[in-house]
This record gives structure tokens, C-alpha cells and sequence, in this order.
């Protein structure tokens, strides 16, 4: 399998802060614009995500980008074609950074397998998350996409006893995704009293029982909160509060200069967010 931006990126012994993003959200055209002002602010790996009209982990908030990114016209071919041009600088200042695709299985389906790995691969897609996919039912398509040099990520949440947190280990291709919570996405639950020791000690579980890195989603918002996942994961995923951040922008300009200013929070550099 030849070395893809992901595997590259992970080599390097740091931790890592990873932007989730919904294309085309809140307004037409505000993608490439978008992706520009995150690779310009430090983000390290972009999660581009595949809108779905019955998503199973997503909360309010990413559930109201899908639907409005689907109204401004995005399908899987598009998202490619966006991922093309922001690859060949065409629309804004050419992505270098890991760009994955996040998504479930109706959409991928629906393209069709190996022709959907095909031209992933041939517009720049780094990678893969599917959260609906099982890891016990993945083996074939795991082997069909590392064929074509993709990673994919498999998940994790504080339920996942300790045997399968191996076998997701092993089958992730370059790291593993743990959800803070056992909750869709943007929860409030992350803050709850009482629940901080308790999700350490799941992370704590995890690094005990992996040999690839992992990273933390669900409910990271602030600089606070990245430092304290750092603290035991390999790095933070921020994107509920990423879309709350550009929601009111009224221009694909607009977008992108609120995303620029959002991720200066998350990098400790600007005003502290009370998102």
C-alpha cells in the first residue's frame, strides 16, 4: 500500500487537532474557501463530511448542516470534485493536508464500491470514517480500500469492551476514533459532573489495550477541552462547534474568515469561545 498523507502525518510525534467540516455549509461556495482558511489555520487532518438524510451519530447541529449542504446541491461526486480542485489549488490555495471522508453506507453504496475507492483516490481522499460500518463486516471492504491506499478509521465509545478495543485497533489502518460519550455528536454531556474521571479512565482503558494512536471526538469545543484529551489520546476532533461557529455566515468569504477565527481559539492564539 503506498504511504497516503494520513500515514505520513501520524509518524511525526506530536499530538494532532483535527477539523470536522459539512461542505458547502452554511452557504453555497463556501467550501474551498473553507478548506483554505483551516489548512491556514494549523488543522492538521480535515474531515469532510458526506451528507446523509438518516444519519445514526449525528446530533442537531450536524444533522442541520447535512440537510442544508443537501439543499445547496451536495452528492458524493460532488464532494470528489471539490476535493479535486482543492487538491490542484483551483478556487483557493492548494490543500496539502490529509482530507478524509466521513460518511455511512447507503451514500458509498449507492456510488458503488471499488468505482467510489477509484475516484477517492484519484481526487486526493486520504481516508475513510464510516461509523455504520461494523468492524466484524469490514474486512473485505478494509482490504479493497487499503488496496487503493486509503485508510480507514473504526470507532470506539466507553462501552466497547476491551477485546474488541484490540480487534478495532488492529483492523483501523492508521488510527482509531473514540467517541468522549456514549452520544451523538455534540453533546453537552462531555461537562456533566462526575463524568470526567470516568472518561479518563475509559481513555486511559483504550491506550492500555491499542498500539496505534487514537483520537477523541464528541463535544470538544474549546482549548481547554483539546488539552485535556492530548493529555491521553494522540488528538482532538472538533466539528459541532466548528459549524455553530460559520451557522450565520451570509457569504462563502464570511464562512472562511469565522472558521479562521474559530480555529485561532482552538490553537490558544485568540479570543476564548463561549460557543
Amino acid at each position: 500500500m503506498t504511504q497516503n498523507r494520513v500515514s505520513t502525518l501520524l509518524e511525526e510525534q506530536r499530538k494532532f487537532l483535527i477539523a470536522y467540516y459539512m461542505p458547502e455549509f452554511p452557504v453555497p461556495g463556501s467550501t474551498l474557501p473553507v478548506l483554505e482558511a483551516l489548512q491556514k489555520s494549523g488543522i492538521d487532518i480535515i474531515e469532510l463530511g458526506i451528507p446523509y438524510s438518516d444519519p445514526i451519530g449525528d446530533g442537531p447541529v450536524i444533522q442541520e448542516a447535512a440537510q442544508i449542504a443537501i439543499k445547496n446541491g451536495v452528492h458524493t461526486a460532488g464532494i470528489l470534485k471539490m476535493v479535486g480542485n482543492a487538491r490542484a489549488g483551483e478556487g483557493c490555495e492548494k490543500i496539502t493536508v490529509p482530507v478524509m471522508l466521513m460518511g455511512y453506507c447507503s451514500p458509498l453504496i449507492a456510488y458503488g464500491g471499488d468505482c467510489f475507492l477509484t475516484d477517492a483516490l484519484a481526487a486526493g481522499v486520504d481516508g475513510l470514517l464510516i461509523p455504520d460500518l461494523p468492524p466484524e463486516e469490514a474486512e473485505d471492504f478494509l482490504e479493497r480500500a487499503k488496496g487503493f491506499g486509503l485508510s480507514v478509521v473504526f470507532f470506539i465509545s466507553p462501552l466497547t469492551p476491551v477485546d474488541r478495543i484490540r480487534r478495532i485497533d488492529a483492523l483501523s489502518t492508521d488510527f482509531s476514533y473514540c467517541f468522549a460519550v456514549n452520544a451523538t455528536t455534540g453533546t453537552g454531556k462531555l461537562g456533566d459532573a462526575g463524568r470526567e474521571a470516568d472518561i479518563e479512565a475509559y481513555l486511559h482503558r483504550v491506550r492500555e489495550n491499542t498500539r496505534k494512536k487514537f483520537v477523541v471526538g464528541f463535544g470538544i469545543k474549546d482549548r481547554k477541552r483539546i488539552e485535556k484529551v492530548w493529555s491521553v489520546a494522540d488528538g482532538a476532533v472538533v466539528g459541532t462547534a466548528l459549524l455553530q461557529a460559520i451557522h450565520d455566515a451570509s457569504t462563502p468569504q464570511e464562512a472562511a474568515a469565522m472558521a479562521a477565527e474559530f480555529c485561532e481559539t482552538l490553537q490558544g492564539t485568540g479570543k476564548q469561545s463561549t460557543l
